[in-house]
């Protein structure tokens, strides 16, 4: 699992195999549809069932990407923009929102009596790599790669 901060990844080197992009509203009710969604698009996508371990990751990792950029990278009124690749051995998943300057903290900063703020540790466990992009002055992209193998159910 590998954090690639501020690099050019946003867009993956390979073409995806599939791919779809929608906006959500910036709210629990967004963050949720959009779990929702990336679990569903990757179920018709690979035909890896609902309890697959792939699934599950794909369900945490959207939902904290999701979560953040409604927390930490929202401005009032504005949408987040979420995008899943199905690429050929991964499902890329990136949710972009519209506070650049708010990056993820690096994880070795994170103070271990914090009682909050452990979601993108979450993700680091559950995704391949992971990393931000900023491309512009009005965006960032924060994206997850989930490793498609069932290794369980």
């Amino acid at each position: 699992m590998t954090y690639h901060h501020l690099t050019d990844e946003a867009t993956p080197l390979l073409a995806p195999a599939r791919q779809l992009a929608l906006r959500f509203s910036g709210t629990r009710r967004g963050a949720r549809l959009a779990r929702r969604l990336a679990v569903q698009q990757l179920t018709d996508w690979t035909a890896f069932p609902y309890d697959s371990d792939p699934a599950r990751a794909v369900a945490l990792v959207t939902a904290e990407l999701a979560s953040n950029a409604i927390r930490h990278g929202s401005l009032p009124g504005r949408d987040f923009r979420l995008a899943l690749l199905l690429l050929p051995d991964h499902y890329r998943i990136e949710v972009t929102d519209t506070r650049p300057e708010r990056l993820p903290p690096p994880l070795a900063q994170q103070p271990a009596d914090e009682t909050s703020g452990r979601g993108l540790f979450l993700v680091q466990a559950h995704a391949d790599r992971w990393g931000c992009a900023v491309r512009n002055p009005y965006t960032k992209t924060v994206w997850a790669e989930v490793q498609l193998r069932a290794t369980g159910s």
